[in-house]
């Protein structure tokens, strides 16, 4: 079957030298969902902007990732004015759950995701966001700091090759930006790693579902199987770097290392679907910082959205929703105050914005993980409940996918057993 991705567009870039000298109003630093969506935001602002998205890389091109689009994140792009970034895929309205105690739930959702390889995906935002007015250059950031340009303060990339009075660093798990306002990176119980690859979708006579089954060892951790449409299915199999460097040293290996700790992310995901072997050369691995330890937005002129600030749900994984909503509310904040000739105002803005959509659902989503974390039974009751109860596997769902939040009723459940064993 012929691939449904067979000719993403490609997006020209501008020469970065003719930038030189100028000051931009918004520098974004990636060219990924969090980075369109910060362009689009700003331009969408203020259409006359300068806004200019930097990136290494050339669009189309790979992007390791589940590639899971959740309706959350399309709801957003349609807010920025583009409504058909799922067009040609197939919605998937199904997800089968499984645990490692054998709880199972295969239920409808009430919103259907797409499954959009990060190859498309990613060049048609930043196609999009090109043809509102964003200017694309290919260029690796390296260092970034505020001086003046032209008597008026900016922040300054690679001794002036780039300039701009506010900066989103949308740059990824390994952000240049994030290191150069001395943020580290996540420590390792707050930092997955997942090993994607294409395989052949499943030849069952059922409607096609997503599936994720989880696994004992290493916990927390889950393989996966999401069908693209095009006879493919996106694969893969992640776990916190922490219990893989433990898992990898229960098995015998010499030390946790790289090589190590690739063996046991390729052979549990090879175990976990044996029929659905992985196309050559498609395996690859890539970081998830997690939100249990994002970091705090600092004030000032640099703004992080996306996998840079770590907003990756840490009972999922899932990112794009997440990347798209704080990159529209990083270019949001960035556009009014640098129209407001108030630019140092950018970082506080857009912490309070941030808090305002995310605060709740990333306090619940902590609070879930950890009890999880510790307690893999709570899972297979979750799973197990939710098998027979629709409204229970909705309210996962949007814990998992959006930005749901814990009902008040268990939240307070949770809180008072909580409290009594704090209290022993």
């Amino acid at each position: 079957m012929r691939p449904l991705d067979s000719a993403p567009p490609a997006v020209p870039v501008t020469d970065v030298a003719e930038l030189r000298d100028r000051v931009a109003d918004v520098l974004v630093v990636g060219g990924g969902p969090a980075g369109a969506a910060a362009a689009l935001a700003a331009l969408r602002h203020r259409p006359d902007a300068t806004v200019v998205i930097a990136d290494l890389a050339f669009f189309p091109r790979d992007k390791t990732c589940g590639d899971g689009i959740a309706p959350h994140g399309l709801d957003v792009l349609r807010e920025l004015g583009v409504p058909d970034a799922a067009a040609g895929y197939r919605p998937v309205d199904r997800m089968r759950l499984r645990t490692p105690g054998g709880a199972e739930v295969a239920t409808p959702s009430a919103r259907a995701t797409h499954v959009i390889p990060r190859m498309v995906f990613d060049a048609r935002l930043l196609a999009a966001a090109q043809a509102r007015g964003a200017r694309v250059v290919r260029h690796r950031v390296r260092d970034v700091g505020v001086t003046e340009v032209g008597g008026a303060p900016a922040v300054v990339m690679d001794g002036g090759a780039l300039a701009a009075r506010v900066v989103v660093g949308a740059d990824g798990a390994n952000s240049a930006v994030r290191r150069a306002l001395g943020i580290p990176v996540n420590p390792p119980e707050s930092l997955a790693i997942a090993v994607r690859a294409y395989a052949d979708a499943p030849k069952a006579d059922v409607p096609p579902e997503q599936y994720i089954e989880m696994t004992d060892e290493g916990w927390p951790a889950y393989a996966w199987s999401f069908p693209i449409g095009d006879g493919r299915a996106n694969i893969g199999f992640g776990m916190l770097r922490s219990q893989l460097n433990a898992t990898a040293a229960a098995r015998g290996a010499a030390g946790a290392d790289e090589r190590s700790g690739r063996a046991v992310l390729h052979g549990t995901l090879a175990a976990i679907l044996p029929e659905q072997p992985a196309y050559p050369g498609t395996l690859r691995a890539h970081h998830l910082p997690m939100s249990t330890a994002r970091p705090r937005q600092p004030d000032g002129r640099v703004l992080l959205a996306g996998d840079a600030a770590s907003l990756i749900n840490p009972l999922t994984g899932e990112g794009i929703y997440y990347a798209l909503l704080s990159g529209s509310l990083a270019g949001d904040a960035a556009m009014a105050a640098v129209v407001a000739g108030r630019p140092d105002g950018a970082g506080g803005a857009y912490r309070r914005a941030l808090a305002g959509e995310l605060g709740r659902h990333l306090r619940h989503t902590t609070l879930l993980a950890g009890l999880a974390g510790r307690h893999r039974a709570l899972m297979d009751a979750a799973v197990h409940a939710a098998s027979r109860r629709t409204e229970l596997y909705d309210t996962l769902v949007e814990i998992g996918l959006g930005r749901g939040t814990i009902p008040a009723a268990s939240l307070a459940r949770i809180v008072a057993r909580r409290a009594l064993r704090l209290g022993r």
